[in-house]
């Protein structure tokens, strides 16, 4: 039998239209600032920062409020330099055998290759796996639902929370990711969806010159004639 649904008042005090404005254009600001890092400082981070940037991932919606989401906090050397190992394995055949000639090509201006030290240097990993399908009450399967774009949403807060934090992060995507769920002793349900290393940016960090598009080209407007909503 199903059992009927509980509510509570939402928690909402209506800010003005000129706090409203202060608080997303200080917040674009903050967020405009964020560059994805490849040379980190070795210089430690205390972990309730991290922690408290899951705390803000985990606080994201998704399908039928199940959280399909795991994060694997790595601070440990000896498992940061068996993901690098992993890492660069499966990263050196992408070089060398499975990228396109034009993947190679869009990479040039970033400046990257195989070789992933960055893994060993930042005191932090995070692993995010997302989860298909947990144990329910009978011992059954219990499907999730709307996996992946719920995953997606909690990566975007906890990227957001981690550099409002002052902390630099990267995306980083080794394909094909099977080795991390093995590292990591995750379970048949849950599959690597994103490694992030976390920690300060070195003293002589830099960053590719790149420019994102202009709202105008990713934006389409449809809106009354007046310019209302």
């Amino acid at each position: 039998m199903t059992s009927e649904p509980s509510f509570h008042p939402l928690e909402y005090e209506r800010p003005t239209v000129e706090e409203q404005r202060r608080a997303i254009v200080a917040f674009h600001r903050t967020m405009r600032t964020r560059r994805t890092v490849r040379r980190f400082s070795a210089d430690p981070v205390p972990r309730d920062l991290v922690d408290t940037a899951i705390a803000v991932a985990n606080d994201a919606p998704s399908g039928a409020n199940l959280q399909p989401w795991h994060f694997a906090l790595v601070g440990d050397p000896a498992v940061k330099r068996e993901i690098r190992r992993g890492a660069e394995r499966e990263e050196r055949e992408n070089y060398e055998r499975r990228f396109p000639d034009e993947w190679k090509e869009k990479l040039v201006a970033f400046g990257t290759d195989w070789r992933k030290e960055f893994l060993e240097i930042a005191p932090w990993l995070v692993v995010v796996f997302r989860v298909d399908w947990s144990e329910g009450p009978d011992g059954g399967r219990q499907k999730h639902y709307y996996v992946s774009e719920s995953v997606g949403i909690a990566v975007g807060f906890l990227l957001a929370a981690l550099h409002t934090a002052g902390l630099a992060t990267l995306t980083h995507t080794p394909s094909p990711m099977g080795f991390l769920a093995r590292i990591l002793g995750r379970g048949r349900n849950e599959k690597p969806y994103l490694l992030i290393p976390v920690g300060y940016p070195a003293r002589d960090c830099t960053v590719p010159a790149i420019e994102k598009r202009d709202l105008d080209a990713v934006r389409t407007l449809f809106i009354g004639s007046d310019g209302s909503a």
